[in-house]
């Protein structure tokens, strides 16, 4: 058994959740698993290793949960980036669609300078809104995205489109 499909395994499918005909990915399991969570931190760090990279940005939620384990391993500092009104100082935002309306991320204005190189962590990759907007937001900064690192993509749904010509690493697929 491979490494991701050890992890794989470790993924609890949900049916119909949120709601009818979803299949819910739950990565808690794999999270609860120390061999799992070693696994999965890992696997999202090994790509960058050699990228000489200044800061990792986790998107609000589960980006804040892996992306700290990443950012210690490569010798970097971690930005979160959150939902529209929840930083405290002067902010930059990206506003983004979803199938079912808009949503904003922010980031500290003071987070990033000229030059500075990051990696954006998250747990899916799914329709590539949150991560376009990501990058676009680490960007509008004067940093630069050295590249993107998910846990779970969902391939049917191309996310990747919306992060064209980035350099994209995903553990497990579907």
């Amino acid at each position: 058994m491979t490494d991701s499909d050890h992890l794989r395994a470790l993924v609890r499918d949900v049916a119909d959740f949120p709601k009818a005909g979803i299949v819910f990915r739950d990565i808690t399991p794999l999270l609860k698993d120390p061999t799992g969570l070693q696994g999965t931190i890992d696997a999202l760090t090994t790509p960058w290793v050699a990228e000489d990279v200044d800061f990792v940005a986790g998107i609000e939620a589960r980006g804040f949960v892996l992306g700290p384990a990443v950012a210690l391993r490569l010798g970097a500092g971690f930005l979160p980036v959150r939902k529209a009104g929840k930083l405290p100082c002067a902010v930059a935002r990206q506003e983004y669609e979803l199938e079912y309306g808009s949503a904003t991320i922010e980031l500290h204005r003071d987070a990033l300078s000229q030059g500075d190189r990051v990696v954006i962590v998250d747990d899916v990759l799914a329709t590539g809104g949150t991560a376009g907007a990501a990058v676009a937001l680490v960007e509008s900064l004067g940093a630069t995205v050295v590249g993107l690192s998910f846990l779970v993509e969902l391939t049917a749904l191309e996310g990747r489109t919306r992060v064209d010509g980035r350099h994209i690493e995903s553990v497990i697929t579907y």
